[in-house]
């Protein structure tokens, strides 16, 4: 059994996965959300000013911003404020270190612009379970979708790949597959009553990996999420019509 020091590293990084698990990491000039991130405090870290942050990134809600999100923190090369140095830049707020991996490529054009499924390249996906679809995605309060049936129904992965979290520890997801698959893409299944794949595992499409529960929930259902570089997207797009 895992100590709890060390169970509390794993659910920690489990967050991150979730968040970002597949994604390329970003240039000079851009900036990866974190969690408890807002917009006005990246702009201070990044010194800029919060409105300089939500034009070079069209964000037509600056409180909706999601981890994993890639934000310009600088202006692109050949505006006015590149030219002039940009906004003002206060000495009282020191830039905050940034991470390593930052430096180590430049970001896709997917990346350096707000979330789009359009961006996404196509996945062949299956259904992963069987049943009605009672709560859909909006990206916002419902980062997937929940399908209901009886408990024990079968839970199949969506699409080919190698399990990288097989557990509980992610509060409110309950017993949680997360699968990650090719292209950047990652698929999490939430609230089973028995996991049958382990860690590091390699699992077909189609593939039983579990059966459905209501663990961490208050019903049995399935909550299926899909996600392309730590982004959340509609399964719905990707899944064949039922």
């Amino acid at each position: 059994m895992l100590a709890p020091g060390i169970r509390r590293i794993a659910c920690a990084a489990l967050v991150a996965l979730l968040a970002a698990c597949g994604s390329a990491p970003v240039g000079p000039g851009f900036y990866r959300v974190e969690r408890g991130d807002t917009v006005y405090k990246i702009a201070r870290s990044n010194r800029q000013s919060v409105q300089n942050i939500v034009r070079w990134n069209n964000l037509s809600n600056p409180d909706a911003i999601e981890v994993g999100q890639v934000l310009r923190v600088e202006p692109p090369a050949g505006t006015a404020s590149a030219r002039t140095g940009g906004a003002p830049r206060s000495a009282a707020a020191p830039r905050e270190s940034a991470n390593a991996a930052d430096t180590a490529a430049a970001p896709s054009p997917a990346e350096s612009s707000a979330p789009s499924t359009a961006a996404a390249p196509s996945i062949s996906l299956v259904w992963p379970t069987s049943g009605q679809v009672i709560r859909g995605f909006d990206g916002r309060n419902s980062k997937g979708i929940d399908i209901v049936n009886a408990a024990g129904t079968p839970i199949v992965a969506a699409a080919p790949g190698t399990v990288v979290y097989a557990g509980n520890g992610l509060r409110g997801y309950g017993n949680l597959l997360i699968i990650k698959h090719s292209g950047d893409y990652l698929t999490a299944y939430a609230h089973n009553q028995a996991l049958f794949v382990k860690e590091g595992q390699s699992v077909t499409q189609g593939q039983k990996i579990a059966e459905m529960g209501n663990s961490d929930n208050d019903r049995v259902m399935l909550h299926f999420e899909l996600r392309y570089q730590g982004r959340s997207i509609d399964p719905t797009r990707q899944l064949p019509a039922r």
